[in-house]
């Protein structure tokens, strides 16, 4: 007789896992200019899928950053407490250059690194990312101050993880966070009421204004938009002064989320608060545009990082759980899902490590990719995080009722996806970005097509989209500005994949995505598709 207690047909723990055991993002790294690094990423890949790093992200989640604003005494403290798993994690990302260090190193591919590490470390934690992304996204915005630039950069770089509020250049390493939007305006920046007023001493300006969502306070220093007399300007805000005085930085609360519950993401108020000058007055969005070029890609990178994380997870309970009489992972139907999403999920990372790549290049001068990377980051950027909630749903219904409940890790990964599209600009915000970028820069559109012009020939399918992207691009409106980046996006993907997956996996995408094969659930791929291949090439052990 069966005990009651007795478990079966239920999988065993995922942990431990490769988290680099993914050849699209291998192939991706070595074809865009970073092979040399693969050792470092299949080590950190293990150390992602360990049991003691998932743990650190299930606990960096469960206990949840709490604020102090006072002291026992009733001082003004505005400090953050964070569980210790959380500096386990930070530890980790930022030792590993996944912050600020890919700047400070004259190696081609140096960016490209720096993503694919992104997408295999993500695995353990989402929340973490914030502060690593806003330390690497600040420095090109800092360095149009060389002055401030020489102080802070070299400490922003840093493989140190330094944490707790003291004097900045005191310290092993920095980290770096950003102050944009305010309550009345959100995206639309330039509504900002947060004044900056000149003092006697050149560059040194006083903050007064309240921002509305600022993460990671804990940081060192922050770049902030604030109106001068010159207008909206950009200004770097440090925590702890110079004479090691607390700089002003009221936190009057920690934002109660949906997701992304380990990372602090707050509401500021400055009132004097010292800051300095970065770039002239009135550029304050022009200087700092270079950082959000920077925090979209790791939006791609982080929602690519998501889908792989939980296809994984979809897989592993499909290799190991049976119902009606046969494994899940071998039932027709739960195959064609779990290809569905090996493809989005393939596709993701092939365009994230694309935009790594032409983000490396442009650094190093040049224009041609400059310019694709202007309008693909935006893409992909709307596109990838677009898809990841619907993503991330379906790889947790493939566990069934298990999916739903909090021990699975699943609702978590869930609650993380929209962040993603709503963070550096909700969908309509980089759809209107794309448009503007065609308007005002014509190289974009023609290094696009350019891009493009590289699988013609390899797919009719494919031809006939650049036909009607070229089409629709006459006629493009604000309206149907979704439409058009919608387009832009599955035909460069579709391209990317026609040039470097294989035949398999870049036929049933360009059918369900461009030929028109396909219904609007994953799990719709036409007849014809080669799901073995496509599931063999996204998790090994599935056939």
């Amino acid at each position: 007789m069966t005990a009651t207690h007795d478990v079966t047909n239920q999988p065993p723990p995922p942990a431990p896992y490769d988290a680099a055991d993914d050849a699209a993002l291998l192939e991706g790294l070595r074809r865009e200019g970073a092979g040399w690094a693969e050792e470092d990423i299949r080590r950190l890949g293990l150390r992602a899928g360990s049991a003691e790093a998932q743990e650190w992200g299930e606990l960096a989640n469960r206990h949840e950053p709490v604020l102090r604003t006072h002291d026992r005494y009733g001082h003004r403290v505005d400090e953050v407490d964070f569980h210790p798993s959380w500096h386990h994690l930070m530890r980790v990302a930022v030792g590993e250059g996944l912050a600020g260090t890919p700047w400070a190193e004259d190696r081609p591919g140096a960016h490209v690194a720096r993503t694919a590490g992104g997408l295999v470390w993500g695995h353990a934690e989402a929340g973490h990312g914030c502060p690593t992304s806003m330390t690497y996204a600040a420095i090109p915005a800092l360095r149009r101050e060389p002055e401030l630039a020489k102080v802070y950069e070299p400490l922003l770089t840093s493989r140190e993880y330094d944490p707790g509020l003291r004097v900045p250049t005191q310290k092993r390493g920095l980290l770096a966070g950003m102050g944009m939007t305010e309550k009345q305006g959100g995206s639309d920046v330039r509504t900002n009421t947060t004044t900056a007023t000149p003092t006697a001493e050149p560059g040194v300006y006083t903050l007064r204004g309240h921002k509305w969502f600022t993460s990671a306070p804990m940081c060192d220093v922050f770049l902030v938009l604030a109106q001068a007399p010159g207008g909206l300007s950009c200004f770097l805000v440090p925590r702890v002064l110079p004479d090691g005085s607390r700089n002003p930085f009221r936190i009057q609360r920690l934002k109660d989320k949906l997701g992304n519950r380990s990372n602090a993401s707050s509401e500021p108020e400055f009132d004097g608060t010292v800051a300095w000058l970065v770039g002239p007055e009135g550029q304050g969005v022009k200087t700092i545009i270079e950082m959000v070029n920077c925090t979209r890609l790791d939006c791609v990178m982080a929602s690519a990082t998501l889908m792989r994380r939980t296809l994984v997870e979809a897989g592993h309970h499909a290799r190991h759980r049976s119902a009606f009489g046969a494994r899940l992972a071998d039932q027709p139907l739960m195959r064609n899902v779990l290809a569905d999403l090996a493809l989005e999920s393939e596709a993701a990372t092939t365009l994230a490590l694309r935009l790594a790549g032409a983000a490396d290049r442009a650094v190093r001068g040049d224009e041609g990719e400059r310019a694709f990377r202007r309008i693909a980051t935006a893409v992909g950027k709307y596109w990838v995080t677009k898809r990841g909630p619907a993503f991330t749903a379906e790889a947790l219904e493939c566990l069934g009722g298990n999916g739903y409940v909090e021990e699975s890790g699943m609702p978590r990964h869930y609650r993380e996806a929209p962040l993603l599209s709503i963070w550096e600009g909700s969908g309509n915000v980089n759809a209107l970005d794309v448009l503007r970028a065609l308007g005002r820069d014509p190289a974009t559109a023609q290094a696009l097509f350019a891009e493009l012009a590289a699988a013609r020939g390899a797919d009719a399918r494919l031809d006939a989209a650049v036909t009607r992207l070229k089409d629709s691009l006459a006629g493009a409106s604000e309206a149907g500005a979704r439409r058009l980046v919608e387009l832009m996006a599955l035909t460069l993907q579709a391209s990317l994949l026609v040039r470097y997956a294989p035949p398999a996996v870049a036929d049933a995408f360009c059918a369900s995505r461009l030929g028109g094969d396909w219904g609007h659930a994953f799990g719709t791929l036409p007849d014809g598709a080669d799901l073995g291949a496509v599931l063999v090439r996204a998790l090994p052990a599935a056939d």
